[in-house]
C-alpha cells in the first residue's frame, strides 16, 4: 500500500542533546559582547566632555603634580605641558575608541577589511564632532574645530596601525603557509 502522505520526512526531528553543538549564542549576546568595550569607552569620552575635566579642573589636579616631580617649573612651562597632555589625552582617547569600535564592527570575524577599518574611523569622527558640539553647551567648556580635528587624527592613526598590523599578520601567515607547503613537497 502506497503512503498516503509522502511529503511526510519519515526521519524523526532531532533532539536537543543532537543538534545543541551547532547552535549559536542569541544574537543579542553576541552583539553586546563585541561592542561593550566602545560604548564603555564613548561614556568616558562623554564624561570627559564635562566641567569636570575642563582646563580649570585638570591643572588642579595636573599642577601639583608637575610642581612635585619639577620644582623649578615656570608658569608658562607648566601652561605648555598641561596644554600638550591635555592635546595628547584628546589624541589617545580617539586612538582607543577607534580600536574598539573595529573591534565591534568586524564582530567574530578574523582579519582586516577596508570596510571595517573605515567604519570604525568615521564613526570615530562623527562622535569627535558631536563631542565637540556636546561641549558648546557645557559650562566652562569650548567646542574647537580643531580638537574634533585632533581627536579624528587619533582615530586616523589607529586606523593605520590597525592596517599595518593585519597586513604584516598576513604576509607572515602567507611565508609559514609557503614554507610549510614547500616543506611537506
Amino acid at each position: 500500500m502506497p503512503d498516503p502522505q509522502p511529503w511526510r520526512n519519515p526521519r524523526p526531528a532531532p533532539q536537543l542533546s543532537e543538534i545543541q553543538s551547532r547552535l549559536r549564542p542569541p544574537r543579542a549576546w553576541s552583539w553586546f559582547r563585541v561592542w561593550w568595550p566602545a560604548i564603555a569607552w564613548a561614556l568616558v569620552i562623554f564624561s570627559m566632555s564635562t566641567e569636570t575635566f575642563s582646563a580649570e579642573h585638570t591643572a588642579t589636579v595636573i599642577g601639583p603634580l608637575l610642581r612635585w616631580l619639577v620644582p623649578s617649573l615656570t608658569e608658562p612651562q607648566f601652561r605648555s605641558i598641561h596644554y600638550f597632555i591635555r592635546k595628547s589625552a584628546h589624541f589617545s582617547e580617539y586612538f582607543v575608541f577607534c580600536l574598539l569600535l573595529y573591534r565591534g564592527v568586524r564582530g567574530g570575524r578574523k582579519g582586516w577589511r577596508w570596510s571595517w577599518g573605515l567604519g570604525a574611523l568615521f564613526c570615530a569622527a562623527g562622535y569627535s564632532a558631536l563631542d565637540e558640539i556636546h561641549q558648546a553647551f557645557v559650562v566652562g567648556r569650548m567646542a574647537s574645530a580643531y580638537d574634533s580635528l585632533l581627536d579624528s587624527a587619533g582615530a586616523f592613526a589607529a586606523f593605520a596601525v590597525l592596517w599595518l598590523w593585519f597586513r604584516r599578520r598576513r604576509s607572515v601567515d602567507e611565508a609559514e603557509f609557503s614554507a610549510r607547503k614547500t616543506s611537506s613537497a
